[in-house]
């Protein structure tokens, strides 16, 4: 990165990204005439929403989305990536240098999910609570920058899945502009590779809760002990 403006609020890490372009370039024309007019429908979806907060992680879904969104209103885009026991640090480093990639404004706030004993009990739907804690603290970031919507990267293929996360969004009102566009996941690979974004083929990662099974409580200690033990796994190569 260029250059980049650090700023540490007491609650709140917001890094204003200055890229050495206001965003990545557009995709070229694909061949696939369908997945050009999915493109086409997602930027009119998002001209549409004028301002929006991109509920951002580092995968290539968010990141897609952050990038298409920065692209289409400049400024009025803005990620939001939530830090809490779950998300490695290794993961929020990269979330970090994805976003400066890009060129867009990342807002960094703490999530407490793991202080919800919903949470921590480790049913099946405990990604039910996680996105809600996502989502309730996303809420204030986006009312204090005067943004009119708030996004997450879900896609077509999500649909498919036991997600009961996106209950959470459309219980509160959360746009999926990805999925509203029909949008795959290999169609995102795609959009995102041709658009020169480093992470098109980063495998998906899920959150370090999903290493521990059902039943068994989800708390800081056993999250740090996974991450420690994933690090000498990642590093010994």
């Amino acid at each position: 990165m260029a250059s980049g403006t650090w700023m540490f609020p007491a609650c709140t890490t917001v890094i204003a990204m200055t890229a050495d372009r206001p965003g990545l370039a557009a995709p070229p024309a694909a061949a696939d005439e369908g997945l050009v007019e999915r493109l086409s429908r997602l930027e009119s979806i998002l001209a549409g929403m004028g301002t929006v907060l991109v509920a951002y992680s580092g995968g290539v879904d968010s990141a897609y989305l952050l990038l298409a969104a920065h692209r289409v209103l400049g400024d009025g885009a803005v990620g939001v990536l939530a830090v809490s026991p779950s998300l490695p640090a290794a993961e929020r480093e990269a979330a970090m240098r994805v976003a400066g990639e890009i060129g867009a404004r990342l807002e960094i706030v703490d999530a407490f999910e793991h202080m919800n004993p919903d949470y921590v009990v480790n049913n099946p739907n405990r990604c039910y609570f996680c996105k809600t804690e996502l989502f309730d603290v996303a809420a204030p970031v986006a009312e204090r920058l005067g943004l009119a919507s708030i996004a997450y990267g879900a896609n077509r293929d999500d649909l498919g899945d036991f997600r009961p996360g996106m209950v959470a969004a459309r219980e509160r009102g959360i746009r999926a502009p990805l999925l509203e566009a029909d949008l795959s996941k290999s169609d995102i690979r795609a959009l995102a590779r041709e658009a020169g974004l480093s992470i098109w083929d980063k495998p998906a990662f899920a959150c370090l809760a999903s290493r521990i099974p059902h039943g068994t409580p989800v708390t800081p200690e056993r999250l740090a002990r996974v991450e420690a033990a994933e690090t000498v796994l990642r590093d010994s190569g």
